[in-house]
């Protein structure tokens, strides 16, 4: 099969298309031929090994253990584990795995869940892991509520599209931050206001938020808490910038420490992919309450574009890579 392969950590460059066998399907697990898969900057983090507490964490410390990149599918089963129960040969499903950017990709069964049946293997394939994220952030940690005002700094990515929606559908005021060309973008998922952080800050005093979700940034803890009510939550959903042994994640270690002395809630999310989140995402998109945005998509051959596209700030969305 043709496969994404990377075989040390590094930038795009070491990234080739090659013919690799396909993955062995072990008994509990799903083989999925693979006709999409989303992108998003986990890939990226997976692809260079930074931050280095990335490879500290079990993905390889000299080299990647699983050397086939992306983690959202969308395809039709091929092949079950003789322990499989929820699925069968022709199923068309979509969930997370490990090494999607291929023609075929392995994947635990409690991971997938039936397709929705509105949307596109692409349209599925943008959904598992940026809305999982999403989903996490807004219910679990932010427990946004109806009334509330709710703050999404970067509205338009893959995973602050899902908040936006998430949040509206809680019955929350939501104004979304992101850039000029993204505006409208931003409103037309449900956005009630929207702050252009090239024209305006939106912690200027102005303005207080009840919860802010603040996705892959990286405005100091001081800077965020200026925009929050005074027992308002912050939840930092990862971030792109920071050393290379801690990348973002220094953030998450202040918020924690700083947490417990003052009476704004300041929380670190760290996203898990559960089998009973997918099947309630799947459910939210047929009943037509949450819809992927997707930006553009990539043939296998050029996911290195793709990710360049992506870690330039350009999409809007989702980026999606089709098989």
């Amino acid at each position: 099969m043709k496969a994404i392969v990377q075989d040390v950590y590094g930038s795009t460059d070491v990234l080739q298309l090659r013919d690799i066998d396909p993955p062995t399907v072990g008994d509990g697990d799903v083989l999925v031929r693979v006709h999409a898969a989303g992108l998003d900057a986990g890939v990226w983090h997976l692809m260079t090994g930074l931050p280095y507490l990335l490879r500290l964490g079990g993905f390889g410390l000299r080299a990647p253990k699983n050397g086939v990149r992306g983690m959202d599918v969308a395809g039709r089963v091929e092949a079950v584990g003789r322990k499989v129960t929820r699925f069968q040969v022709g199923d068309e499903v979509f969930g997370a795995c490990d090494g999607s950017f291929a023609e075929y990709a392995c994947a635990r069964e409690d991971r997938l869940a039936p397709k929705p049946e509105n949307l596109t293997f692409e349209q599925a394939a943008a959904v598992s892991i940026s809305a999982f994220t999403a989903l996490q952030a807004v219910r679990d940690k932010g427990r946004v509520q109806a009334r509330q005002k709710v703050l999404v700094i970067g509205a338009a990515g893959g995973v602050g599209t899902f908040a936006v929606q998430l949040a509206k559908m809680f019955g929350a005021d939501v104004t979304g931050v992101c850039s000029t060309t993204k505006a409208d973008l931003v409103r037309s998922i449900g956005a009630d206001d929207i702050i252009d952080y090239t024209r305006e800050d939106f912690a200027d005093g102005t303005r207080r938020y009840d919860v802010i979700l603040d996705i892959a940034g990286n405005r100091s803890l001081s800077h965020l808490r200026r925009a929050l009510a005074p027992a308002g939550t912050l939840v930092i959903v990862g971030g792109e910038e920071g050393g290379r042994w801690l990348g973002g994640t220094e953030r998450l270690i202040r918020a924690f420490l700083l947490s417990p002395f003052t009476r704004q809630k300041l929380l670190g999310l760290i996203s898990a992919e559960r089998q009973e989140d997918l099947q309630l995402l799947k459910e939210l998109i047929e009943a037509g309450k949450i819809t992927p945005v997707i930006d553009r998509t990539y043939p296998l051959s050029e996911v290195p574009e793709a990710i360049r596209y992506l870690r330039n700030g350009h999409a809007r969305g989702k980026v999606v890579i089709t098989v």
